[in-house]
Protein backbone atom coordinates (compact mmCIF):
# COMPACT_ATOMS: atom_id res chain seq x y z
CA UNK A 1 0.00 0.00 0.00
CA UNK A 2 1.36 3.40 -0.99
CA UNK A 3 1.49 5.93 1.83
CA UNK A 4 -1.13 8.66 1.59
CA UNK A 5 1.20 11.39 2.84
CA UNK A 6 4.94 11.63 2.28
CA UNK A 7 7.08 13.69 4.62
CA UNK A 8 8.30 17.15 3.68
CA UNK A 9 11.88 15.87 3.73
CA UNK A 10 11.04 13.11 1.27
CA UNK A 11 9.34 15.53 -1.09
CA UNK A 12 12.22 18.00 -0.76
CA UNK A 13 14.62 15.23 -1.78
CA UNK A 14 12.34 14.34 -4.70
CA UNK A 15 12.29 17.98 -5.82
CA UNK A 16 16.04 18.57 -5.41
CA UNK A 17 16.98 17.38 -8.95
CA UNK A 18 14.63 20.07 -10.25
CA UNK A 19 17.35 22.60 -9.41
CA UNK A 20 19.80 21.48 -12.12
CA UNK A 21 17.00 20.37 -14.45
CA UNK A 22 15.39 23.81 -14.28
CA UNK A 23 18.86 25.30 -14.53
CA UNK A 24 19.02 23.56 -17.89
CA UNK A 25 15.42 24.00 -19.04
CA UNK A 26 15.30 27.77 -18.52
CA UNK A 27 18.44 28.64 -20.52
CA UNK A 28 17.34 26.28 -23.31
CA UNK A 29 14.38 28.61 -23.86
CA UNK A 30 15.61 32.01 -22.65
CA UNK A 31 19.41 32.23 -22.86
CA UNK A 32 20.80 29.75 -25.39
CA UNK A 33 18.75 30.78 -28.47
CA UNK A 34 19.64 34.43 -27.90
CA UNK A 35 23.27 33.49 -27.06
CA UNK A 36 23.78 31.48 -30.25
CA UNK A 37 22.19 34.25 -32.35
CA UNK A 38 23.76 37.32 -30.73
CA UNK A 39 27.12 36.04 -29.44
CA UNK A 40 28.08 33.03 -31.56
CA UNK A 41 27.05 34.44 -34.94
CA UNK A 42 24.30 32.07 -36.12
CA UNK A 43 21.26 33.64 -37.81
CA UNK A 44 17.91 33.99 -36.07
CA UNK A 45 16.31 31.67 -38.60
CA UNK A 46 19.04 29.03 -38.21
CA UNK A 47 18.79 29.11 -34.41
CA UNK A 48 14.98 29.14 -34.37
CA UNK A 49 14.82 26.27 -36.87
CA UNK A 50 17.31 24.15 -34.92
CA UNK A 51 15.55 24.57 -31.58
CA UNK A 52 12.12 23.97 -33.14
CA UNK A 53 13.04 21.02 -35.37
CA UNK A 54 15.04 19.14 -32.74
CA UNK A 55 12.15 19.46 -30.31
CA UNK A 56 9.74 18.01 -32.88
CA UNK A 57 12.15 15.18 -33.75
CA UNK A 58 12.50 14.40 -30.05
CA UNK A 59 8.73 14.02 -29.69
CA UNK A 60 8.83 10.61 -31.35
CA UNK A 61 11.17 9.43 -28.61
CA UNK A 62 8.65 10.00 -25.79
CA UNK A 63 6.10 7.23 -26.48
CA UNK A 64 8.92 4.74 -26.97
CA UNK A 65 10.73 5.55 -23.74
CA UNK A 66 7.43 5.88 -21.83
CA UNK A 67 6.43 2.40 -22.93
CA UNK A 68 9.86 1.04 -21.96
CA UNK A 69 9.58 2.63 -18.51
CA UNK A 70 6.15 1.07 -17.93
CA UNK A 71 7.63 -2.36 -18.75
CA UNK A 72 10.78 -1.90 -16.66
CA UNK A 73 11.08 -4.10 -13.58
CA UNK A 74 14.31 -3.75 -11.57
CA UNK A 75 15.25 -3.78 -7.87
CA UNK A 76 15.83 -0.03 -8.17
CA UNK A 77 12.37 0.54 -9.64
CA UNK A 78 10.82 1.53 -12.95
CA UNK A 79 11.52 5.23 -12.97
CA UNK A 80 14.52 5.63 -10.68
CA UNK A 81 16.66 3.52 -13.01
CA UNK A 82 15.94 5.71 -16.03
CA UNK A 83 16.46 8.88 -14.04
CA UNK A 84 19.95 7.65 -13.20
CA UNK A 85 20.65 6.76 -16.86
CA UNK A 86 19.76 10.28 -18.05
CA UNK A 87 22.16 12.04 -15.68
CA UNK A 88 25.50 11.54 -17.52
CA UNK A 89 23.84 12.36 -20.86
CA UNK A 90 22.69 15.72 -19.53
CA UNK A 91 26.03 16.53 -17.95
CA UNK A 92 27.97 15.96 -21.18
CA UNK A 93 25.51 17.73 -23.49
CA UNK A 94 25.23 20.70 -21.13
CA UNK A 95 28.99 21.11 -21.11
CA UNK A 96 29.16 21.11 -24.91
CA UNK A 97 26.26 23.55 -25.40
CA UNK A 98 27.05 26.06 -22.68
CA UNK A 99 30.82 26.16 -23.23
CA UNK A 100 30.57 26.64 -27.02
CA UNK A 101 32.79 29.25 -28.64
CA UNK A 102 32.21 31.63 -31.55
CA UNK A 103 32.48 29.89 -34.90
CA UNK A 104 30.51 26.74 -34.02
CA UNK A 105 28.48 25.34 -36.88
CA UNK A 106 24.78 24.71 -37.20
CA UNK A 107 25.58 20.97 -37.22
CA UNK A 108 27.27 21.33 -33.82
CA UNK A 109 24.13 22.99 -32.42
CA UNK A 110 21.84 20.36 -33.93
CA UNK A 111 23.84 17.40 -32.61
CA UNK A 112 24.17 18.55 -29.02
CA UNK A 113 20.56 19.72 -28.93
CA UNK A 114 19.53 16.20 -29.93
CA UNK A 115 21.61 14.71 -27.10
CA UNK A 116 20.48 17.18 -24.47
CA UNK A 117 16.80 16.85 -25.36
CA UNK A 118 16.99 13.04 -25.35
CA UNK A 119 18.50 13.11 -21.87
CA UNK A 120 16.07 15.79 -20.74
CA UNK A 121 13.13 13.73 -22.00
CA UNK A 122 14.24 10.64 -20.09
CA UNK A 123 14.93 12.60 -16.91
CA UNK A 124 11.72 14.65 -16.83
CA UNK A 125 9.52 11.74 -17.84
CA UNK A 126 11.03 9.46 -15.18
CA UNK A 127 10.85 12.21 -12.54
CA UNK A 128 7.21 13.09 -13.22
CA UNK A 129 6.07 9.46 -13.32
CA UNK A 130 8.02 8.69 -10.14
CA UNK A 131 6.22 11.57 -8.38
CA UNK A 132 2.86 10.30 -9.65
CA UNK A 133 3.16 6.95 -7.89
CA UNK A 134 4.25 8.33 -4.50
CA UNK A 135 0.66 8.81 -3.31
CA UNK A 136 -2.80 7.86 -4.62
CA UNK A 137 -4.49 10.75 -2.80
CA UNK A 138 -6.10 13.58 -4.84
CA UNK A 139 -4.92 16.45 -2.61
CA UNK A 140 -1.54 14.90 -1.77
CA UNK A 141 -0.70 14.84 -5.45
CA UNK A 142 -1.18 18.61 -5.54
CA UNK A 143 1.23 18.81 -2.62
CA UNK A 144 3.79 16.50 -4.26
CA UNK A 145 3.79 18.45 -7.51
CA UNK A 146 3.75 21.70 -5.56
CA UNK A 147 7.13 20.67 -4.12
CA UNK A 148 8.23 19.67 -7.62
CA UNK A 149 7.29 23.08 -9.02
CA UNK A 150 8.92 24.90 -6.10
CA UNK A 151 12.13 22.99 -6.86
CA UNK A 152 11.91 24.11 -10.48
CA UNK A 153 11.42 27.75 -9.52
CA UNK A 154 14.28 27.66 -7.00
CA UNK A 155 16.50 26.18 -9.71
CA UNK A 156 15.53 28.97 -12.08
CA UNK A 157 16.20 31.59 -9.44
CA UNK A 158 19.62 30.16 -8.66
CA UNK A 159 20.70 29.94 -12.28
CA UNK A 160 19.47 33.48 -12.90
CA UNK A 161 21.57 34.84 -10.06
CA UNK A 162 24.79 33.54 -11.59
CA UNK A 163 25.24 36.29 -14.22
CA UNK A 164 24.60 38.92 -11.53
CA UNK A 165 27.05 37.36 -9.05
CA UNK A 166 29.93 36.76 -11.44
CA UNK A 167 30.97 40.45 -11.76
CA UNK A 168 31.33 40.54 -7.95
CA UNK A 169 34.17 38.02 -8.24
CA UNK A 170 35.75 39.67 -11.26
CA UNK A 171 34.19 37.53 -14.01
CA UNK A 172 32.49 39.60 -16.71
CA UNK A 173 30.88 38.95 -20.07
CA UNK A 174 27.73 37.31 -21.40
CA UNK A 175 29.60 34.20 -22.56
CA UNK A 176 31.06 33.70 -19.08
CA UNK A 177 27.57 33.97 -17.60
CA UNK A 178 26.25 31.28 -19.94
CA UNK A 179 29.26 29.07 -19.13
CA UNK A 180 28.53 29.46 -15.41
CA UNK A 181 25.01 28.15 -16.02
CA UNK A 182 26.54 25.11 -17.70
CA UNK A 183 28.79 24.41 -14.70
CA UNK A 184 25.77 24.83 -12.41
CA UNK A 185 24.10 21.93 -14.23
CA UNK A 186 27.20 19.72 -14.53
CA UNK A 187 28.07 20.00 -10.83
CA UNK A 188 24.61 19.77 -9.27
CA UNK A 189 23.12 16.98 -11.41
CA UNK A 190 24.99 14.04 -9.81
CA UNK A 191 24.64 15.51 -6.31
CA UNK A 192 20.87 15.96 -6.28
CA UNK A 193 19.99 12.98 -8.45
CA UNK A 194 22.01 10.86 -6.02
CA UNK A 195 20.13 12.37 -3.07
CA UNK A 196 16.75 11.60 -4.64
CA UNK A 197 17.72 8.04 -5.52
CA UNK A 198 18.94 7.48 -1.97
CA UNK A 199 16.14 9.10 0.03
CA UNK A 200 12.96 8.77 -2.04
CA UNK A 201 11.28 5.38 -2.39
CA UNK A 202 9.48 4.14 -5.45
CA UNK A 203 6.49 1.88 -4.76
CA UNK A 204 7.05 -1.48 -6.40
CA UNK A 205 4.69 -2.78 -9.04
CA UNK A 206 4.25 -6.54 -9.06
CA UNK A 207 2.07 -7.02 -12.14
CA UNK A 208 3.65 -8.63 -15.17
CA UNK A 209 4.71 -6.02 -17.75
CA UNK A 210 2.73 -5.92 -20.99
CA UNK A 211 3.59 -4.40 -24.33
CA UNK A 212 2.45 -0.83 -24.84
CA UNK A 213 3.11 0.62 -28.27
CA UNK A 214 1.55 2.98 -30.77
CA UNK A 215 -1.91 1.45 -30.38
CA UNK A 216 -1.98 2.06 -26.64
CA UNK A 217 -0.45 5.52 -27.09
CA UNK A 218 -3.18 6.52 -29.56
CA UNK A 219 -5.86 5.04 -27.30
CA UNK A 220 -4.74 7.33 -24.48
CA UNK A 221 -4.79 10.36 -26.77
CA UNK A 222 -8.44 9.63 -27.61
CA UNK A 223 -9.53 9.79 -23.98
CA UNK A 224 -11.52 13.04 -23.49
CA UNK A 225 -9.90 13.82 -20.13
CA UNK A 226 -6.43 13.32 -21.60
CA UNK A 227 -7.25 15.57 -24.55
CA UNK A 228 -8.31 18.37 -22.19
CA UNK A 229 -5.08 18.09 -20.22
CA UNK A 230 -2.89 18.01 -23.32
CA UNK A 231 -4.54 20.98 -25.02
CA UNK A 232 -4.47 23.01 -21.81
CA UNK A 233 -0.82 22.10 -21.23
CA UNK A 234 0.06 23.11 -24.79
CA UNK A 235 -1.62 26.49 -24.41
CA UNK A 236 -0.30 27.16 -20.91
CA UNK A 237 3.22 26.07 -21.84
CA UNK A 238 3.41 28.01 -25.10
CA UNK A 239 2.58 31.39 -23.54
CA UNK A 240 5.41 31.58 -20.99
CA UNK A 241 7.78 29.98 -23.51
CA UNK A 242 7.09 32.83 -25.94
CA UNK A 243 7.56 35.34 -23.13
CA UNK A 244 10.82 33.67 -22.15
CA UNK A 245 12.19 33.49 -25.69
CA UNK A 246 11.47 37.20 -26.26
CA UNK A 247 12.17 38.42 -22.73
CA UNK A 248 15.54 40.08 -23.26
CA UNK A 249 14.60 41.49 -26.65
CA UNK A 250 11.44 43.06 -25.15
CA UNK A 251 12.98 44.60 -22.05
CA UNK A 252 16.16 45.80 -23.72
CA UNK A 253 14.79 47.06 -27.01
CA UNK A 254 11.22 48.10 -26.13
CA UNK A 255 11.53 49.10 -22.46
CA UNK A 256 15.13 50.43 -22.48
CA UNK A 257 16.55 48.27 -19.69
CA UNK A 258 20.14 47.07 -19.53
CA UNK A 259 20.76 43.31 -19.80
CA UNK A 260 21.62 43.17 -16.09
CA UNK A 261 18.37 44.92 -15.19
CA UNK A 262 16.42 42.56 -17.47
CA UNK A 263 18.06 39.59 -15.77
CA UNK A 264 17.01 41.00 -12.38
CA UNK A 265 13.42 41.34 -13.63
CA UNK A 266 13.43 37.74 -14.81
CA UNK A 267 14.67 36.71 -11.36
CA UNK A 268 11.83 38.66 -9.72
CA UNK A 269 9.37 36.95 -12.06
CA UNK A 270 10.45 33.53 -10.79
CA UNK A 271 10.44 34.69 -7.18
CA UNK A 272 6.78 35.49 -7.79
CA UNK A 273 6.36 31.93 -9.04
CA UNK A 274 7.97 30.56 -5.88
CA UNK A 275 5.59 32.59 -3.72
CA UNK A 276 2.64 31.54 -5.86
CA UNK A 277 3.23 27.76 -5.74
CA UNK A 278 1.91 27.20 -2.18
CA UNK A 279 -0.95 29.63 -2.83
CA UNK A 280 -2.22 27.58 -5.78
CA UNK A 281 -1.64 24.33 -3.88
CA UNK A 282 -3.79 25.64 -1.03
CA UNK A 283 -6.49 26.88 -3.41
CA UNK A 284 -6.59 23.58 -5.30
CA UNK A 285 -7.30 21.77 -2.03
CA UNK A 286 -10.20 24.14 -1.34
CA UNK A 287 -11.93 24.34 -4.73
CA UNK A 288 -10.34 21.58 -6.83
CA UNK A 289 -7.34 21.54 -9.15
CA UNK A 290 -9.20 22.45 -12.33
CA UNK A 291 -10.93 25.48 -10.82
CA UNK A 292 -7.71 26.77 -9.27
CA UNK A 293 -6.00 26.32 -12.63
CA UNK A 294 -8.73 28.23 -14.46
CA UNK A 295 -8.44 31.15 -12.05
CA UNK A 296 -4.65 31.22 -12.42
CA UNK A 297 -5.01 31.52 -16.20
CA UNK A 298 -7.23 34.59 -15.95
CA UNK A 299 -4.84 36.22 -13.47
CA UNK A 300 -1.86 35.41 -15.69
CA UNK A 301 -3.51 36.91 -18.78
CA UNK A 302 -4.40 40.11 -16.94
CA UNK A 303 -0.96 40.56 -15.44
CA UNK A 304 0.88 39.72 -18.68
CA UNK A 305 -0.98 42.40 -20.62
CA UNK A 306 -0.01 44.86 -17.91
CA UNK A 307 3.63 44.46 -18.97
CA UNK A 308 2.87 46.73 -21.92
CA UNK A 309 2.17 49.55 -19.44
CA UNK A 310 5.64 49.47 -17.89
CA UNK A 311 7.24 52.92 -18.36
CA UNK A 312 10.57 52.59 -20.23
CA UNK A 313 13.47 52.37 -17.79
CA UNK A 314 11.27 52.41 -14.67
CA UNK A 315 12.73 49.51 -12.70
CA UNK A 316 10.50 49.69 -9.55
CA UNK A 317 7.23 49.49 -11.52
CA UNK A 318 8.66 46.81 -13.78
CA UNK A 319 9.73 44.77 -10.74
CA UNK A 320 6.26 44.93 -9.16
CA UNK A 321 4.51 43.91 -12.37
CA UNK A 322 6.95 41.09 -13.11
CA UNK A 323 6.43 39.70 -9.61
CA UNK A 324 2.65 39.77 -10.15
CA UNK A 325 3.00 38.03 -13.52
CA UNK A 326 5.14 35.36 -11.85
CA UNK A 327 2.62 34.46 -9.13
CA UNK A 328 0.13 32.66 -11.46
CA UNK A 329 2.94 31.29 -13.63
CA UNK A 330 3.59 28.45 -11.16
CA UNK A 331 0.07 26.99 -11.21
CA UNK A 332 -0.18 25.49 -14.68
CA UNK A 333 2.85 23.23 -14.64
CA UNK A 334 2.25 21.40 -11.37
CA UNK A 335 -1.57 21.29 -11.30
CA UNK A 336 -1.78 19.76 -14.78
CA UNK A 337 0.74 17.10 -13.80
CA UNK A 338 -1.18 16.32 -10.63
CA UNK A 339 -4.34 16.04 -12.73
CA UNK A 340 -2.59 13.63 -15.10
CA UNK A 341 -1.71 11.39 -12.14
CA UNK A 342 -5.43 11.20 -11.36
CA UNK A 343 -6.11 10.21 -14.98
CA UNK A 344 -3.59 7.40 -14.49
CA UNK A 345 -5.90 5.93 -11.82
CA UNK A 346 -8.90 6.30 -14.15
CA UNK A 347 -6.99 4.52 -16.92
CA UNK A 348 -5.91 1.69 -14.61
CA UNK A 349 -9.50 1.16 -13.45
CA UNK A 350 -10.84 0.96 -17.00
CA UNK A 351 -8.04 -0.92 -18.76
CA UNK A 352 -6.41 -2.78 -15.88
CA UNK A 353 -3.01 -1.47 -16.98
CA UNK A 354 -0.64 1.01 -15.36
CA UNK A 355 0.15 3.52 -18.14
CA UNK A 356 1.90 6.13 -15.99
CA UNK A 357 4.96 6.31 -18.24
CA UNK A 358 2.92 6.70 -21.42
CA UNK A 359 0.67 9.36 -19.90
CA UNK A 360 3.62 11.50 -18.91
CA UNK A 361 5.20 10.86 -22.30
CA UNK A 362 2.14 12.61 -23.73
CA UNK A 363 2.72 15.56 -21.42
CA UNK A 364 6.37 15.64 -22.38
CA UNK A 365 5.24 15.93 -25.98
CA UNK A 366 3.10 19.00 -25.37
CA UNK A 367 5.95 20.67 -23.46
CA UNK A 368 8.21 20.14 -26.46
CA UNK A 369 5.66 21.46 -28.93
CA UNK A 370 5.15 24.53 -26.75
CA UNK A 371 8.87 25.27 -26.44
CA UNK A 372 9.54 24.57 -30.11
CA UNK A 373 6.67 26.76 -31.28
CA UNK A 374 7.74 29.54 -28.92
CA UNK A 375 11.31 29.79 -30.20
CA UNK A 376 10.79 28.76 -33.81
CA UNK A 377 7.64 30.68 -34.64
CA UNK A 378 8.38 33.80 -32.62
CA UNK A 379 11.96 34.19 -33.92
CA UNK A 380 10.81 33.59 -37.49
CA UNK A 381 7.95 36.08 -37.08
CA UNK A 382 10.32 38.66 -35.62
CA UNK A 383 12.67 38.37 -38.55
CA UNK A 384 9.73 38.66 -40.98
CA UNK A 385 8.69 41.86 -39.19
CA UNK A 386 12.12 43.33 -39.83
CA UNK A 387 13.47 42.94 -36.31
CA UNK A 388 17.28 42.67 -36.15
CA UNK A 389 18.72 41.00 -33.04
CA UNK A 390 22.05 42.80 -33.45
CA UNK A 391 20.85 46.31 -34.42
CA UNK A 392 20.73 48.58 -31.39
CA UNK A 393 18.61 51.75 -31.55
CA UNK A 394 16.52 50.54 -34.51
CA UNK A 395 12.76 50.48 -33.89
CA UNK A 396 11.78 48.23 -36.81
CA UNK A 397 9.60 45.35 -35.61
CA UNK A 398 9.24 46.59 -32.02
CA UNK A 399 5.43 46.82 -32.16
CA UNK A 400 5.27 43.23 -33.37
CA UNK A 401 7.70 42.23 -30.62
CA UNK A 402 5.42 43.77 -27.99
CA UNK A 403 2.37 42.01 -29.42
CA UNK A 404 4.11 38.63 -29.46
CA UNK A 405 5.48 39.13 -25.94
CA UNK A 406 2.19 40.01 -24.18
CA UNK A 407 -1.00 39.59 -26.22
CA UNK A 408 -0.38 36.10 -27.57
CA UNK A 409 0.50 34.52 -24.17
CA UNK A 410 -2.49 36.27 -22.54
CA UNK A 411 -4.88 34.91 -25.17
CA UNK A 412 -3.49 31.40 -24.83
CA UNK A 413 -3.92 31.50 -21.02
CA UNK A 414 -7.58 32.52 -21.32
CA UNK A 415 -8.23 29.71 -23.80
CA UNK A 416 -6.68 27.20 -21.39
CA UNK A 417 -8.86 28.45 -18.52
CA UNK A 418 -11.97 27.95 -20.65
CA UNK A 419 -10.89 24.39 -21.49
CA UNK A 420 -10.13 23.20 -17.94
CA UNK A 421 -13.03 24.80 -16.08
CA UNK A 422 -15.32 21.89 -16.97
CA UNK A 423 -12.79 19.12 -16.28
CA UNK A 424 -14.84 16.06 -15.17
CA UNK A 425 -12.30 14.27 -12.95
CA UNK A 426 -13.07 16.09 -9.70
CA UNK A 427 -12.00 15.15 -6.18
CA UNK A 428 -15.31 13.36 -5.66
CA UNK A 429 -15.01 11.36 -8.88
CA UNK A 430 -11.39 10.49 -8.09
CA UNK A 431 -12.41 9.22 -4.64
CA UNK A 432 -14.89 6.86 -6.34
CA UNK A 433 -12.16 5.63 -8.67
CA UNK A 434 -9.76 4.99 -5.80
CA UNK A 435 -12.43 3.08 -3.89
CA UNK A 436 -13.17 0.90 -6.93
CA UNK A 437 -9.47 0.25 -7.43
CA UNK A 438 -9.05 -0.68 -3.77
CA UNK A 439 -11.98 -3.10 -3.95
CA UNK A 440 -10.63 -4.70 -7.12
CA UNK A 441 -7.10 -4.97 -5.74
CA UNK A 442 -8.50 -6.57 -2.58
CA UNK A 443 -10.56 -9.05 -4.59
CA UNK A 444 -7.59 -9.93 -6.79
CA UNK A 445 -5.41 -10.34 -3.70
CA UNK A 446 -7.93 -12.68 -2.10
CA UNK A 447 -8.24 -14.67 -5.34
CA UNK A 448 -4.47 -14.97 -5.54
CA UNK A 449 -4.31 -16.11 -1.92
CA UNK A 450 -7.04 -18.72 -2.55
CA UNK A 451 -5.23 -20.03 -5.61
CA UNK A 452 -2.05 -20.38 -3.57
CA UNK A 453 -3.99 -22.34 -0.92
CA UNK A 454 -5.45 -24.65 -3.58
CA UNK A 455 -2.05 -25.25 -5.16
CA UNK A 456 -0.52 -25.94 -1.74
CA UNK A 457 -3.32 -28.39 -0.90
CA UNK A 458 -2.88 -30.19 -4.22
CA UNK A 459 0.82 -30.55 -3.50
CA UNK A 460 0.06 -32.00 -0.07
CA UNK A 461 -2.47 -34.50 -1.55
CA UNK A 462 0.01 -35.58 -4.22
CA UNK A 463 2.66 -36.04 -1.52
CA UNK A 464 0.32 -38.20 0.59
CA UNK A 465 -0.61 -40.38 -2.42
CA UNK A 466 3.06 -40.86 -3.21
CA UNK A 467 3.63 -42.09 0.33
Amino acid sequence: MTNERRSNWTLAALASPCLPLAGLGLPLVVYLPEFYASELGLSLTAVGTAFMAVRFLDMGFDPFIGSVMDRTRTPLGRFKLWFAIATPMLMLASYMLFMAKAGVSELYLWFWLLVVYAGFSIATLAHLAWAAVLSPNYDQRSRIYGFWQAGNVVGMILVLTLPALLPLVGVKGHAQGVAAMGWFIVILMPVFVGLALWRVPEPRITTKPKHAGLKEYLALIRRPSVVRILVADLLIGTGPSITGALFFFFFQRVKDFEKGEASALLLIYFIGGLVGAPVWTWLSMRIGKHRALAISGVVYATMTMSALLIPPGNLPIAAILMFMIGVPYAAGAFLLRAMMADIGDEERLESGEDRTGLLYALLNGTVKVAAAAAVGASFTALQAMGFDAKAEGVDTGLAGLSFLFAAIPAALALMASWIVIGFPLTAERHAEIRMALAERDLAEGEALAMSEVVVTEEIHVAARLAE
